[in-house]
């Protein structure tokens, strides 16, 4: 029985007066002669409880506010595009002029049954967030698998997408897509985002074998994937995350789910280019005017470089004329212990060859 249960109950049968139950159970006595009205008007009803909103809320949202923001909601979502309360008040406030929090937004949403909720969703007060202070002092990058679709809407062809991305700035640098990411087009994708936009001061990435073989197996260890040959000889850091946190690289983990969420508005999908190559989709528009997303230039294509000279063979050197007429018999030379099977890294030495005169 709960308090106002109890407190009619005694009023009407015991007789006693309304100040001496107030003073029996601690309450004041207009409490109990407004509960003995109510019941007189509204019999059992009298004990549910009531909503205590408030009658008038003259701060609330106006209604045309609230369905515009559905409405931009709807829209974003079609497009493939981010809809979440941060993007809609940037939309707000750059499109309609109208400033809006983010917790109200995020408010009518919920209100709207546009969100779903996920407690047990690690929350966002957890992280430890990082930026580099600087343009080009840090690029992440990651490659992720698409699968992509025909225009009748069968499956189509699988891809794997490769991004460097400017830490500060999350600018996409270079974004292309390939049937299958190798150690070889890393390191040749970030040899020409380097051409394009500088080399950075350090790069992060997870510890994929096309990145590094630190972590790889005993008979793959001792030698260094063509990136980290290329990172190591111009002396720039290599930063990778721990392993099962990809939370480190979360600018470009959470920019391949922007770009998949867009890529499956598409109707239209190309196929992936060759090895090396730029992907002939174009990037999904950013919410921000000042950070350009595109892996394209806005200039005129550049010719294509003009091949180097062959270079002519070295001549053998008389100590190692059996050595070099061994290579070319019809037994294949042995592996290096250093050197992997995996397509997807490649092994070098400490330091690089150096080319012949």
């Amino acid at each position: 029985m709960d308090n106002k249960r109890r407190l009619v109950v005694t009023a009407v049968n015991s007789g006693q007066s309304q100040s001496a139950i107030a003073r029996r159970y601690g309450v004041s006595q207009s409490w109990i002669s407004k509960l003995m009205a109510r019941y007189r008007l509204e019999g059992e009803a009298a004990f549910v409880p009531r909503s205590r909103r408030p009658h008038t809320t003259p701060r609330a949202t106006d209604a045309e506010v609230v369905e515009l923001i559905v409405a931009i909601r709807a829209r974003l979502s079609r497009a493939g595009l981010d809809c979440g309360a941060e993007t809609i008040a940037w939309h707000l406030g750059h499109t309609h002029h109208i400033e809006v929090h983010r917790a109200t937004i995020h408010r009518i949403l919920t209100r709207a049954g546009l969100i779903t909720a996920e407690p047990k969703k690690r929350p966002k007060s957890s992280y430890v967030r990082f930026e580099a202070a600087q343009p080009n002092e840090c690029w992440q990058s990651d490659f992720t698998h698409y699968r992509l679709t025909r225009p009748s809407g069968r499956a189509g062809a699988d891809t794997e997408i490769i991004t460097w991305l400017d830490d500060h700035s999350r600018a996409v640098l270079h974004l292309s897509a390939h049937k299958a990411i190798t150690s070889t087009i890393v390191a040749a994708t970030f040899a020409q985002t380097a051409r394009e936009h500088g080399y950075p001061a350090s790069t992060l990435t997870d510890n994929g074998l096309v990145y590094t073989v630190r972590l790889a197996s005993k008979k793959r260890r001792g030698g260094r994937t063509a990136l980290e040959t290329d990172l190591h000889r111009r002396g720039i850091i290599q930063k990778n995350g721990k392993p099962g946190h990809p939370t480190t690289q979360g600018k470009v983990e959470r920019f391949q789910q922007t770009l998949k969420k867009w890529l499956r508005a598409r109707p239209d999908q190309p196929p992936p280019s060759p090895p090396c190559k730029r992907c002939s989709m174009s990037s999904p528009p950013s919410t921000t005017t000042d950070a350009p997303t595109g892996p394209y230039p806005t200039g005129q294509p550049r010719p294509p470089p003009t091949p180097p000279a062959p270079r002519p063979p070295p001549p053998p050197h008389p100590a190692n004329l059996t050595t070099a007429c061994a290579t070319t018999a019809s037994i294949p030379p042995a592996k290096s212990p250093s050197a992997t099977a995996a397509p997807s890294t490649t092994s070098a030495s400490d330091e690089p060859t150096p080319e012949p005169p």
